[in-house]
C-alpha cells in the first residue's frame, strides 16, 4: 500500500514539474523574452600599461612649454567653481549599443556580454547561443555558448550509459561461443586419440591433424560452436552506430565551443563575458555582433530565441593621423631620348637587296613600319635620325662579310627612308592645309628632316657567344670546345676551326640565322624644348602607395614602403605596428605639431615614461582642442586621463 502511495506521489511531482516547464515556455513565447547582448564596462577604458604607471599615485609633476612645473591631480569643481582634489572614485558601469575600440598590435579585441535572464533557464533545457560577427560584408559565425540544465545533462549521460552497456554486451573473445565441455565428451568417447592431444604440447600441423582424423581442426571447432550466439553477437557489432543514435539522442559537444556550462540552480541571471580577437585587415572600419539561439528539451527545439539588436564596434586606429598630402620627387628630363628595336630581315646569300617573299620579311618589315608611323605621329617627341646597323653571321671571310653588311645596311636605310617620305606625305594629306594671317597657304604639320646613318657589324660574335651559352641542345663538351676555339684572335681562323667540329652543322643551320639581324636606334628630342635638360617634379608613387596602405590598414606593407622616408607617415606606420622606439626616434626629430605631440604621448605611454606622455598630451590639447575629445579612442591616453584626471575641467562627452 505504501509503495502505491509512493509511486503516486512521484507521478504527481513529475506532472507538477512538467506543468511548470510548460508554463515557463508559454511565458517566454508570450513576452518574447530573449537573452541580452550588451557592451558593459567602465566609462573610461582600461589600458594595460607598464608597471611604472601602475605604481604612480594620482598626483604627477610635469613641465609645460615654458619649463614651469605643473602639479596634476584628480580634481573636480566645488560649489564655487574652484578645482579641488578628490579621492579616486571608479566610474560607474554603463551599457551601450555601440563603442569605439582601439586597434593595437595588428589586432582588435571585441568584448561583449551575453546575459541570460533567470526566466529563460530551466533544469530540463539546453540553451544554445550563436554570436554572428558581420565584418566587411561577410558574416562569420563565432564559437557558440551553451548553457545546459542539470536534468538535461543527466538525460544525456543516461543515454551514454545505456549505449556503453550495449557496447559492453558485445563479446570480443570468439572462444566463448565454443561448447568446450561437449567437444571434450565427444572426443573422449569417439576419438580417444584426438582427445589425447588435450594435454599434449606436441605441435601438430593442420595437414597432420586432417590426415589423422579426416576433418580439419577448424571444422571440428565450427561443429561445436554456438552459431546462434555468435551470429547474434556479430549482428550487435553491426548495430553499434544505430544504437548510438538511439540512446545518445543529443551528444555532448566538446569541440568548437566557447562555453558549455551546467547550471545547478536558477536563482539569478547568467552573464558570460565574451572576448573575440580579430586580426587587422585593410578597410576594416566597424564590426557588428548579433546573437541568436534556441532552447532544446531532449532532442527537440521548443523555442527559437529572438535575435538581439546588433552591437556595433567602431574600430579606432592611429591610421587616422595619416598625412594625405601628395609627395613629389625631383626629376631631370633630358631633351634627347633614344629608342631601339631589332628586325630579322633575311637576304639571299651574298645579296643585299630586300625581298618581301623571303622568310618572315613581310611581317618584320610591317612591324618596323608601324613603329616608324607611331614615332612620326608622336605628340611629345620629334624623330631626328635613325641609325641602321646590319649584322652578318661568321661564315665566309671577314672582308666579304664586312662589305656585305655595309651594303645591307645601306639597302635597309634606303628602303625605310622611302617609306618615311611616303608616310609624311600621307600625314600631311590627312591633316589638310590652313592659311596664315597674310592669306598664305601653310602646311599644318611640320615635316622634320630625318637622316639615316648606316653602320655595320660584319660578324656578330658577341651575340653568338650568348646564344651558345644559353643553348639547351649543345652539351657541355660542345660548349667548352666552342669557347676554346672562339678565343682565337683571327676571326677567319676561328670560323675555319669550327667547321671541323661535329656541332658546326647545327650552329650554321639553327644558330647563325639568328645573327643576321638589323638593328634600329631611333634618336628623338622633346618638342618645344630647347634646353638639354629640365628639372621637374613627379608624383612619388611608392610613397603614395605606402600612405594608401595605412588608410587600408595594411600596416606591414606601409612599414615596408615608408621605412626609408623617416617622416611623420613613417612614424604612423611604426606606431600602428607597435614599433614604438622606431616611431619615437622619428617623431622627436619632427616639428612638434599637435599631431606629433599626441603621437609622442601614445608612444611614451606605451614605453611607461609617464611624465613625458602627459607633457606631450597636454601640449597637443593646448595646440588643438580636438585632441581633448579624442580621449576615449586611444586606450593609452584614456589610462592617463583616468589616473591623473587630465582635462577634467572640460565638459566633453565620452565617446563610445
Amino acid at each position: 500500500m505504501k509503495a502505491r502511495h509512493l509511486v503516486a506521489a512521484i507521478a504527481l511531482c513529475l506532472v507538477a514539474v512538467s506543468c511548470g516547464t510548460r508554463k515557463k515556455l508559454t511565458t517566454l513565447q508570450r513576452d518574447g523574452i530573449t537573452a541580452e547582448l550588451s557592451i558593459s564596462g567602465k566609462e573610461i577604458p582600461e589600458f594595460d600599461m607598464s608597471s611604472s604607471l601602475k605604481a604612480q599615485r594620482d598626483t604627477l609633476k610635469v613641465k609645460d612649454d615654458d619649463g614651469r612645473e605643473i602639479l596634476i591631480m584628480k580634481a573636480v569643481k566645488d560649489e564655487n567653481g574652484e578645482m579641488v582634489a578628490t579621492d579616486v572614485i571608479d566610474a560607474a558601469m554603463v551599457t551601450a549599443r555601440f563603442r569605439n575600440v582601439a586597434e593595437r598590435h595588428g589586432k582588435v579585441d571585441i568584448e561583449f556580454q551575453i546575459t541570460v535572464p533567470e526566466s529563460m533557464q530551466d533544469s530540463k533545457w539546453q540553451l544554445r547561443f550563436t554570436p554572428d560577427m558581420c565584418i566587411l560584408g561577410d558574416t562569420v559565425r563565432l564559437d557558440p555558448v551553451i548553457i545546459t540544465g542539470r536534468e538535461y545533462r543527466k538525460a544525456q549521460l543516461r543515454g551514454y550509459e545505456r549505449y556503453q552497456r550495449f557496447i559492453s554486451s558485445i563479446i570480443t573473445d570468439s572462444t566463448v561461443f565454443i561448447d568446450s565441455w561437449q567437444l571434450e565428451i565427444f572426443l573422449e568417447r569417439n576419438l580417444p586419440e584426438l582427445y589425447a592431444f588435450k594435454n599434449d604440447s606436441t605441435f601438430v600441423s593442420e595437414e597432420d591433424f586432417m590426415s589423422y582424423y579426416g576433418v580439419t581442426e577448424q571444422e571440428a571447432i565450427e561443429h561445436y560452436t554456438n552459431k546462434f550466439r555468435r551470429n547474434w553477437n556479430n549482428r550487435k557489432k553491426m548495430m553499434s552506430d544505430r544504437m548510438y543514435h538511439k540512446y545518445v539522442k543529443v551528444p555532448i559537444i566538446t569541440e568548437g565551443l566557447r562555453l558549455d556550462t551546467v547550471m545547478q540552480s536558477t536563482n539569478g541571471d547568467f552573464i558570460y563575458h565574451y572576448v573575440q580577437s580579430i586580426n587587422t585587415r585593410p578597410k576594416l572600419r566597424k564590426v557588428d555582433i548579433l546573437l541568436s539561439g534556441s532552447i532544446f528539451e531532449q532532442e527537440k527545439q521548443i523555442y527559437r530565441i529572438p535575435q538581439s539588436p546588433p552591437l556595433t564596434f567602431y574600430i579606432s586606429s592611429l591610421s587616422a593621423f595619416v598625412d594625405n598630402r601628395e609627395k613629389y620627387l625631383s626629376s631631370i628630363v633630358s631633351r634627347r631620348v633614344e629608342a631601339n628595336t631589332a628586325c630579322y630581315i633575311e637576304f639571299q646569300s651574298g645579296r643585299s637587296d630586300i625581298r618581301m617573299d623571303l622568310g618572315h620579311n613581310s611581317s618584320e618589315i610591317a612591324r618596323i613600319k608601324s613603329n616608324l608611323r607611331g614615332l612620326l605621329d608622336n605628340v611629345t617627341y620629334d624623330l631626328d635620325s635613325i641609325i641602321v646597323t646590319a649584322n652578318c653571321s661568321p661564315e665566309g671571310s671577314y672582308q666579304v662579310n664586312e662589305r656585305l653588311s655595309k651594303q645591307r645596311s645601306e639597302s635597309v636605310s634606303r628602303f625605310f627612308s622611302s617609306y618615311i617620305k611616303h608616310c609624311k606625305d600621307s600625314i600631311q594629306r590627312e591633316a589638310g592645309l590652313f592659311y596664315d594671317m597674310d592669306g598664305k597657304k601653310t602646311e599644318s604639320v611640320r615635316s622634320p628632316q630625318i637622316s639615316f646613318i648606316s653602320k655595320c657589324e660584319p660578324e656578330n660574335w658577341k651575340m653568338l657567344d650568348a646564344l651558345v651559352a644559353a643553348d639547351s641542345t649543345l652539351n657541355e663538351k660542345d660548349k667548352e670546345s666552342y669557347f676554346r676555339l672562339a678565343s682565337e684572335p683571327s676571326k677567319d681562323k676561328r670560323e675555319a676551326s669550327m667547321q671541323k667540329e661535329r656541332y658546326y652543322k647545327y650552329l650554321r643551320e639553327s644558330v647563325y640565322p639568328k645573327l643576321r639581324v638589323v638593328g634600329f636606334d631611333f634618336r628623338l628630342h622633346r618638342k618645344d624644348m630647347t634646353q638639354d635638360t629640365l628639372t621637374t617634379t613627379i608624383l612619388d608613387t611608392t610613397y603614395m602607395r605606402g600612405v594608401q596602405a595605412i588608410r587600408d590598414r595594411d600596416y606591414e606593407t606601409a612599414v615596408t614602403l615608408l621605412r626609408p622616408y623617416g617622416d611623420f607617415n613613417s612614424a604612423v606606420a611604426f606606431c600602428c605596428m607597435d614599433y614604438n622606439e622606431s616611431a619615437r626616434s622619428i617623431l622627436e626629430r619632427l616639428e612638434k605639431t599637435a599631431a606629433v605631440n599626441y603621437m609622442l604621448a601614445v608612444v611614451y605611454a606605451r614605453k611607461g615614461e609617464v611624465e613625458k606622455a602627459v607633457e606631450h598630451y597636454m601640449r597637443a590639447c593646448a595646440q588643438e582642442e580636438s585632441f581633448v575629445h579624442r580621449r576615449n579612442l586611444d586606450p593609452e591616453i584614456s589610462a592617463l586621463i583616468k589616473t591623473y584626471g587630465l582635462n577634467a575641467q572640460k565638459d566633453d562627452i565620452p565617446v563610445y
